[in-house]
């Protein structure tokens, strides 16, 4: 048999158990007989009943669950072992302002490693450049093709991540700053926060507005803050929430708690535009090396190339 022949087999398996999952979910047409309606009720008592109850309809998909839901769990471990833990993920999720459950995204990083998967066979099956190529690598490209879309999707993840995390950093020192003007005018921590909840509609705002949410269904201020802080874990936001938790402890004035964290946040905002500054530097030295130099000697080296190529 050939690749054909075979694609062509399983493609009709795979056409016929879908449409048996869907002739075995669509709902049956006709009242249901007076012994179907009577036999749960007299189940314990007749077993003509019990038989009849027992009887279980042709739908495959039970048993597609008994045999791939071990397989599923199977993968989802060694995505966990590989690519971290559900603790990492939680974390990530809570950083990248995702909805989403652990679970829920082990489920689409296990979708994105089977896309990846088909992909990489389709590949080496009708890509002409790899029928060439040896046995080992034909079978190997769908294997790396799946474990390429599983990383994706975790890099994706933590880029979403980071990037949340970068415009929290951008909106510290004002809201930190706001949080001190309403301070100074007289208002209590908690009013200070439900302020800036209301005013703002940046990445900050919108967690601080998830605080005052749970201190309105009886969480303590304090853990609230704690909270958020173990969520994001967030070096400036994290510092700033130590401060305040330890002033609310000891009684100390936030305004000038919050005063000096801004300070530092703005240090710290002007220490991170320095270093991408100089990083991009760097950067910048790549096309200038590689792009423009070049050009440049060529322009100045070929007048003289073709001169000497007319005179010889």
């Amino acid at each position: 048999m050939n690749v054909i022949g075979a694609l062509g087999l399983v493609l009709g398996a795979v056409l016929g158990l879908g449409l048996w999952l869907v002739a075995s979910a669509v709902p049956r047409l006709g009242r249901p007989r007076l012994v179907e309606r009577v036999a749960p009720y007299v189940a314990d008592l007749s077993p003509a009943a019990r038989a009849l109850l027992d009887r279980r309809p042709a739908d495959p998909s039970p048993v597609l669950g008994v045999l791939v839901g071990p397989v599923a769990r199977r993968a989802r471990t060694i995505m966990s072992t590989w690519l971290g833990g559900d603790e990492t993920i939680a974390k990530r999720l809570r950083q990248a302002g995702a909805a989403a459950s652990v679970e829920r995204f082990r489920g689409e990083q296990l979708a994105w490693a089977a896309a990846g998967f088909v992909i990489g066979a389709a590949v080496a099956l009708f890509v002409p450049t790899f029928g060439g190529l040896p046995v080992v690598v034909r079978i190997a490209a769908p294997v790396l093709a799946g474990a390429l879309g599983a990383a994706l999707r975790d890099w994706t993840l933590q880029r979403r991540a980071r990037r949340r995390l970068a415009r929290i950093s951008a909106e510290l020192p004002t809201v930190l700053e706001f949080l001190t003007l309403s301070l100074t005018a007289g208002e209590g921590m908690l009013d200070a926060i439900r302020r800036v909840a209301n005013a703002g509609s940046g990445e900050l705002p919108g967690e601080f507005a998830r605080v005052v949410s749970e201190v309105g269904t009886g969480v303590p201020l304090g853990r609230a803050l704690a909270e958020l802080r173990d969520g994001l874990d967030h070096p400036g936001l994290s510092r700033a929430i130590d401060q305040v938790l330890g002033a609310l402890d000891r009684g100390a004035p936030l305004a000038a708690v919050l005063r000096s964290q801004a300070g530092d946040a703005r240090e710290g905002a002007k220490r991170t535009l320095i270093e991408l500054a100089g990083r991009k530097e760097i950067a910048m030295l790549v096309p200038l090396v590689f792009l423009i130099l070049p050009v440049t000697v060529a322009f100045a080296l070929f007048p003289g190339y073709l001169v000497l190529q007319a005179g010889f």
